[in-house]
């Protein structure tokens, strides 16, 4: 995979951006920053899972790259759903578990090639992504050895070291509300790198848009919304603020609540 996604970002940017390649997929930077802040220093393919298997995905002159990309997303889904289950019977028992994730399958789900070029700018200055959470249920990640990704922890960044044949997985948004926080969505970034490109491949376990997302046993601190509605908000965020707010849009109160 790591091979077949240097020879795809090397391609010229036109190829890239305009000629159709991998369904218009393409992404680079942040449309919607308004200061190099908020501006994320990578260019990025970001791949509906149909769209991976099916027969109309133009993927150019790269035709191993069809297979390789098939098979890394196949593997990922197993296990993004098997953890997911996991996850769910930890809380619910085995039942629930089987049950969970509802409404994730490959029209919904994402994988996402992402390429890191060297940041001429301090790393002060810019970030290889901004800071934020993930909007979805599960992301498992699998980094190169350049290292870069960090994530809060308390009130600190802590470096995520890559260790060779290891995966990263991030609870997202969705579970954290699903959960009644008793799994927290964790906010990551990457730091820029003057000198080394880094790749990385990320699996995105994600719901129909039109999917209530629940809670594992009420009541719960959020109010009922889809996906679609959870999307919608934050883009909306975006765009007026250049952050997202998550989570926070959707507590009922600031009332604090015990589960168990």
């Amino acid at each position: 995979m790591r091979r077949e996604q240097a020879r795809l970002f090397r391609l010229p940017f036109e190829a890239k951006s305009s000629a159709g390649l991998l369904n218009d997929s393409y992404r680079w930077g942040t449309p919607t920053a308004t200061s190099l802040r908020q501006l994320s220093w990578s260019e990025a393919f970001h791949l509906p899972l149909a769209g991976i298997s099916g027969k109309s995905c133009n993927y150019g002159d790269l035709t191993s790259l069809r297979d390789v990309t098939r098979e890394v997303a196949d593997a990922m889904s197993r296990l993004a759903r098997a953890l997911a289950r996991v996850l769910a019977e930890s809380l619910l028992g085995h039942a629930a578990g089987e049950r969970f994730p509802e409404g994730c399958d490959d029209a919904t789900c994402f994988l996402r090639l992402n390429r890191y070029p060297p940041c001429p700018f301090p790393p002060d200055d810019a970030f290889g992504l901004v800071p934020h959470t993930d909007s979805d249920f599960l992301t498992v990640l699998c980094q190169d050895h350049v290292g870069g990704l960090q994530l809060m922890k308390g009130s600190r960044w802590v470096a995520v070291k890559p260790i060779p044949g290891a995966l990263i997985v991030n609870i997202g948004d969705l579970f954290q509300a699903w959960s009644n926080n008793r799994y927290k969505s964790v906010e990551h970034r990457v730091m820029t790198n003057a000198t080394t490109e880094r790749y990385s491949v990320a699996y995105f376990l994600c719901p129909s848009y039109d999917s209530p997302i629940g809670t594992c046993r009420e009541p719960s601190p959020y109010k009922a919304f889809t996906f679609g509605e959870y999307r919608r908000r934050v883009q909306e965020d975006v765009k007026k603020t250049g952050k997202k707010t998550g989570l926070s849009n959707f507590l009922l109160s600031l009332t604090v609540y015990k589960y168990w």
